[in-house]
């Protein structure tokens, strides 16, 4: 036999269901249309019916939701809110909570329901929960909060002021900054006219700014002002102001202004144009030529330049191109490196042959550095007269060649006396009547060595002019080798040679090259004294390059001395000018080439680096 509660839970239930039958079928379209999720429930939270709204939002299906609790939808921790407000409603009460639930497929899901009672007969039979999905709209809301808090933290605690104020300047807000840069407190200017705080020298000017701002509804004004600080002194800030205008009316309704302490920037500047003056000052009255060029014209050259090319003003010479002043010979070298320095690679000085307006050639050195010149990528170019050092160098050079030629002259009296003594003593036996095409054969080989060390001794002695061909740089070593080969004999020291890289070929001057390498092997042999090895490797150094190394295995040169190498005037040796290293590199770079000291108590190591043969 049922208790009286069981009845009272069948009536109910079968008034509920009694009421749902002649609710839905008036109510079809509402129901099953709605776009909020509409759940049915009876006093024990059964889930009756449900809408497609309920199934998409939940992920469970009408079969499924049809044996499922109410309560079973939410994460314990929100069951005691659930139910609070589920028996609420059993008390005939409309309820309205924000609560989340946990979808089928394990998302959470922010939701708004509202509980409404059903009333049949004035017995409250079961209840309609219709749920809103308000993930989007709390998660809208979180950003709302989040960025009304961004500004709030950022308005408080930026350095720079803001300002709100009305179309008359009264200030209406301004931030907790114009304590730091002003000295003033919120309270103290709040109500005050903007303008009583400009330097009076700068009120007309902000006056005339905020007349255009309010002209211009969709603009923005940007400048630098003077400000008077609480304790009298001044402060540059730069402002920007743009007007709050409402949407509907297209009125301006206040003007919002930031100002920024760009006091230590106007210092900046000031200094900088200062020394922009003084660079200027010093560009001009240079005593070398300075050019600013984009690609090959001119923009920009100083007075030694229009000296140089023999112009009567720079007007003549701007915008014209590079090109014009340069001689043909040296028109292709310029070009590529233009290209580097437009590139952004700054390019040591080298030689160039330059025409003057008058037609005559000067010899200069030209450098380039990548610039900027008004808002541009330019070239800076520095040229620099070097006719007269040319003439001086040319004489120290032959100065150099004959103290060489010099020094080798007695070790090639002795080879040259050898082969002589070999021809005489042969042309006695061929008086005897024998068969004599073999001593023949020996005469003529002496002769042909002696023709070849007479041929490179009169290289050093007579002047050349400076002449690029394409050299064999492994014949070139070679016969360097061979003119020196006498005075390492005679000094007890062998001579090693070794080519890794084959028959290149390298553009240069080769009697130039053949005095650098004297230089270079005589150094050498006078570095032993009691004999020793001297070891030529040819080797690749890169792609484009050759590396040519000298190694001796002398005593070494100490660190403080190997650091002034290579300075004019500079020397070890008792009688030495100190001038061979110097040329030496000197002729060196001028084929583009670099040169490098290693010493150690082992030896000295010299390194040539130059470029190969673009064509191979």
């Amino acid at each position: 036999m049922n208790s009286p509660v069981e009845g009272i839970k069948s009536e109910k239930r079968f008034l509920l269901n009694k009421y749902l039958d002649e609710w839905v079928s008036s109510n079809k379209t509402r129901f099953y249309g709605n776009q909020d999720a509409i759940m049915v429930l009876d006093l024990e939270g059964n889930i009756l019916l449900v809408n497609p709204s309920y199934e998409e939002l939940s992920g469970y299906s009408f079969e499924e939701a049809l044996l499922m609790k109410f309560q079973t939808l939410f994460p314990i921790e929100s069951l005691d809110k659930i139910f609070h407000y589920f028996h609420k409603t059993t008390l005939g009460q409309v309820q309205n909570f924000d609560c989340f639930m946990i979808s089928k497929q394990g998302h959470t899901v922010d939701l708004n329901i509202t509980n409404i009672p059903i009333s049949v007969d004035d017995k409250i039979v079961g209840l309609y929960a219709v749920i809103k999905n308000i993930t989007e709209l709390k998660r809208a809301r979180a950003e709302v909060r989040q960025i009304e808090e961004f500004h709030r933290v950022l308005t408080d605690n930026i350095l720079d002021i803001i300002v709100n104020t009305n179309l008359l300047g009264t200030i209406l807000y301004v931030s907790p900054a114009v304590k730091h840069l002003l000295g003033f407190e919120q309270d103290e200017i709040i109500g005050q006219q903007l303008s009583s705080l400009f330097y009076k020298e700068d009120v007309q000017k902000a006056f005339l700014e905020r007349e255009k701002l309010l002209n211009n509804l969709k603009g923005y004004n940007r400048g630098s002002y003077r400000f008077i600080k609480k304790d009298g002194s001044l402060i540059w800030l730069e402002a920007i102001c743009k007007p709050i205008v409402n949407s509907d009316t297209q009125r301006i309704l206040e003007i919002v202004s930031v100002f920024r302490d760009i006091s230590e920037r106007v210092k900046a500047e000031e200094e900088l144009w200062g020394r922009e003056k003084a660079f200027r000052n010093l560009i001009e009255n240079s005593p070398d030529t300075v050019l600013i060029a984009k690609n090959d014209k001119i923009l920009f050259i100083n007075e030694t330049g229009v000296a140089l090319l023999g112009a009567s003003s720079s007007e003549e010479i701007i915008h014209t191109s590079i090109m014009k002043y340069i001689h043909s010979n040296y028109r292709n070298k310029a070009k590529r490196r233009i290209k580097k320095v437009f590139n952004g690679e700054t390019t040591d000085f080298t030689e160039y042959k330059i025409k003057r307006f008058d037609g005559t050639l000067l010899d200069v050195e030209i450098k380039g550095i990548p610039t900027f010149f008004q808002s541009q990528s330019a070239q800076h170019l520095i040229v620099r007269d070097i006719t007269e050092r040319k003439k001086t160098l040319e004489l120290i050079l032959h100065s150099e060649k004959l103290s060489i030629a010099g020094q080798l002259a007695a070790g090639i009296a002795h080879e040259v006396r050898n082969p002589l003594t070999a021809i005489k003593g042969f042309l006695q036996l061929m008086q005897v009547p024998l068969d004599n095409s073999t001593y023949v054969e020996i005469i003529k080989s002496e002769i042909n060595r002696i023709e070849i060390i007479l041929s490179e001794l009169l290289i050093l002695a007579k002047p050349q002019d400076v002449k690029f061909n394409e050299e064999n740089l492994n014949t070139l070593i070679q016969e360097v080798k061979t003119l020196i080969d006498t005075q390492a004999i005679m000094q007890n020291i062998q001579i090693e040679f070794a080519n890794q890289i084959g028959n290149l070929t390298i553009s240069c001057d080769k009697n130039k090259l053949k005095q650098v390498f004297i230089n270079f092997f005589k150094n050498s042999i006078e570095a032993m004294p009691n004999g020793g090895t001297i070891i030529i490797e040819i080797k690749k150094h890169s792609k484009n390059n050759a590396k040519i190394t000298i190694q001796d295995t002398g005593t070494g040169i100490p660190k403080h001395i190997l650091k002034k190498i290579g300075q004019p005037f500079f020397t070890t040796k008792e009688g030495g000018t100190g001038l061979g290293v110097m040329i030496s590199k000197q002729i060196i770079e001028n084929h583009n080439g670099s040169l490098q000291f290693w010493s150690d108590k082992k030896g000295t190591i010299i390194e040539v680096i130059l470029p190969l043969n673009n064509k191979q």
